[in-house]
């Protein structure tokens, strides 16, 4: 078994696809979730508006980004829109992950926002604050420790995601695992390698949020 494993993965540095991959899968779902981040409260503010005409384009934004399956969207972004411009294909890809991503992230935030009682607005209304004033200091805060759990998973499924890069042909994580798979016609080995570490990866951020999640929690009774 060891000498499966050095002579698939050790041998010609095969080790640094898996490496290449690796580093592609996070900067993939670091870069899609700061992305998702900033359209999901842009959208999730449109969709809370007394605008009309807002509150139907955060509609149909969400409404079709999750509709359609995240592998039909990367294609759809790669041979149909940018392929003509040239663009890069991890840019594509980071793009499509996140504009996949702020859709979600839309639902998420809009929950957490209209989950916080209006009770503390009116209060905050009535201490003659401003509504933006109102938002930012009373609404913002308790909504961010609403959503953090959702908040985490969506970021965990993004990483998870990732593996229909290779669509596109975007080197990350799992075609790493499969050109390996390809040039040593061992499947066990490289396959089984990048599902370890995407576990490590999920499991170790899992971890991580609830951590922060367990610090918020504890700021709520000082």
């Amino acid at each position: 078994m060891f000498n499966a494993f050095i002579e698939t993965m050790i041998a010609k540095q095969r080790w640094m696809l898996i490496l290449q991959g690796l580093g592609n899968t996070i900067l993939i779902a670091v870069c899609a979730i700061v992305i998702g981040t900033v359209l999901g409260f842009i959208f999730a503010l449109m969709k809370i508006s007394k605008l009309r005409t807002l509150r139907f384009i955060s509609e149909i934004y969400t409404t079709v980004l999750r509709g359609i399956p995240l592998a039909t969207q990367l294609m759809i972004f790669y041979f149909v829109i940018f392929a003509p411009l040239g663009m890069d294909k991890l840019l594509v890809a980071i793009l499509a992950y996140g504009i996949n991503s702020g859709a979600y992230c839309t639902e998420i935030f809009r929950a957490g926002i209209q989950g916080v009682d209006k009770g503390q607005s009116e209060a905050g209304r009535s201490l003659g604050l401003s509504k933006r004033q109102t938002l930012v200091n009373i609404v913002f805060p308790q909504a961010i420790k609403a959503i953090l759990p959702t908040y985490t998973s969506e970021f965990i499924v993004l990483i998870k995601e990732t593996s229909v890069a290779s669509f596109i042909a975007v080197m990350d994580l799992t075609k790493a695992g499969d050109m390996i798979r390809n040039a040593t016609y061992n499947a066990w080995i490289p396959l089984l390698s990048s599902a370890v570490i995407y576990l490590i990866l999920t499991v170790g951020l899992t971890k991580l949020f609830g951590l922060l999640e367990h610090r918020l929690a504890k700021s709520d009774y000082r």
